[in-house]
């Protein structure tokens, strides 16, 4: 018999970690902002920096960060460190979150048809015992 731990433990093997090394590097405001900035154009740490108002040195450590995970590519062309999306590592993080989205929308469509029975039961219960 599983006990409720086992059980837990026994889903926890089945996430990727891939997925939780993108949701950390993204749970931070300012690696989002670089990963929507770089969304538009590729741009080099030094202009990253000073976009986001922050040191060289503070923006490489986020760079990093959304490098390791996948999520930025860099690449030293002369003196400068240029950036720019990775290829493809957010469709995981898409698909699971995709997957959420729809449990989410077959919940609020079964809650839609519950109030709607609701709401004629009570229209039903208004009228005169006559009229039904």
């Amino acid at each position: 018999m599983h006990t409720f731990g086992a059980i837990l433990n026994h889903m926890v093997q089945y996430e990727s970690p891939c997925l939780d090394v993108t949701f950390s590097a993204l749970s931070d405001a300012t690696r989002r902002g670089v990963v929507l900035q770089l969304g538009e154009a590729d741009a080099s740490i030094s202009d990253l920096a000073s976009r986001f108002g922050m040191t060289l040195p503070g923006m490489s450590k986020h760079v990093a960060v959304l490098e390791e995970a996948g999520l930025v590519v860099t690449q030293k062309v002369g003196r400068v460190r240029k950036c720019r999306l990775g290829p493809g590592k957010m469709e995981e993080a898409a698909a699971w979150l995709e997957r959420y989205r729809q449990m989410w929308d077959a919940r609020f469509s079964s809650l839609d048809v519950l109030l709607e029975d609701l709401k004629r039961r009570e229209k039903a219960d208004e009228q005169p015992d006559g009229q039904r």
